[in-house]
């Protein structure tokens, strides 16, 4: 879905996942600083939006995501996973009660996934689930913002700001109202440097909650049964992950990000030594400089100086090995 605000002066339009709203305005580490003082909105139009209501809403998404929701209060932001039978992640859902009607943004394109899996989960309970996204756009207000959410609109309020589903209808006029509009990658470089894990990036085939450190924020383990549970209990009561995540701060002399993909391997083997991870996010920051997110696996030493392809890169611990 194209944003209409890829319209405003300067919009270059973004890629890859976030194909559909622009990628910056026109100055990149200007708009990182701007959301990172707390002014300007970023649009997210591109993100799935599902909801879910009916009697049975909270009771029963209970039942299929990795999150306490039984008796989630109204306003309440919360984040959780859905698992395959394997505990592998499929899909994160950011998500909010109004009362009556539980909302959740999702990545972009999954949403239809997401939406099958759930009817076919539907039985007896009280429900009625929706594709909204042709009729919401998701909008996000960095923390700090003193901008006013338009009346009626459904708010996800989070430590790191506010989630907005605007009717798609009046996105122009509160770009028009809300200005600065800053890209979806100054809104990554943030989220890199906050270490948040993203579906699709971060996740491959096989990736399970506790490699990203999901744990806690979006998987709660004094919860009754869902689909990949007993994966999730058997590693955080009898082992370790196999893989971890990793910050990494990348070599500024390069020319380049290394690309989502990208090979992780000790500096001292060089570039033909044996493969230990791949990069899953990188981006340029505006006080950090290069910085990446890497899946590596558990035992490599948290103090091994790595390269991502040819680029030297220090890492940070994430998930504790």
């Amino acid at each position: 879905m194209k944003s209409p605000l890829l319209s405003l002066p300067g919009a270059v339009p973004g890629e890859g996942p976030d194909e559909g709203v622009a990628a910056h305005y026109g100055d990149l580490f200007r708009e990182q600083r701007a959301l990172a003082d707390g002014t300007g909105f970023v649009d997210l139009s591109h993100r799935g939006v599902v909801t879910v209501s009916g009697a049975d809403r909270l009771s029963w998404l209970h039942l299929l995501i990795t999150q306490h929701v039984s008796d989630l209060p109204p306003g309440q932001a919360t984040e959780a996973l859905i698992l395959s039978a394997h505990g592998h992640i499929e899909h994160a859902l950011y998500l909010v009660d109004d009362g009556e009607t539980t909302w959740a943004h999702v990545e972009p394109d999954s949403q239809r996934d997401l939406i099958a899996y759930l009817e076919s989960m539907k039985f007896f309970y009280r429900v009625d689930i929706a594709d909204r996204t042709d009729d919401f756009a998701v909008v996000h207000l960095p923390a700090g913002s003193i901008t006013e959410a338009p009346e009626d609109t459904v708010v996800r309020e989070t430590p790191h700001g506010r989630d907005l589903f605007l009717p798609r209808a009046r996105l122009t006029d509160f770009a028009e109202a809300s200005g600065p509009a800053i890209g979806v990658l100054a809104y990554e470089a943030l989220r890199v440097e906050a270490h948040r894990p993203r579906v699709g990036l971060e996740t491959d085939h096989r990736t399970i909650p506790h490699e990203l450190g999901w744990i806690g924020s979006a998987v709660h383990l004094q919860k009754g049964c869902y689909r990949g549970q007993e994966t999730v209990a058997r590693v955080q009561n009898l082992g370790k992950p196999p893989r971890r995540l990793v910050f990494l701060h990348l070599d500024g002399s390069e020319v380049t990000l290394p690309s989502h993909g990208a090979p992780i391997r000790l500096a001292s083997e060089g570039e033909e030594g044996r493969q230990l991870g791949f990069i899953t996010s990188s981006a340029r920051h505006h006080e950090l400089g290069p910085i990446a997110l890497a899946l590596v696996k558990r035992n490599v030493p948290v103090d091994a100086e790595l390269i991502a392809d040819s680029t030297a890169a220090a890492q940070e611990t994430v998930v504790e090995p």
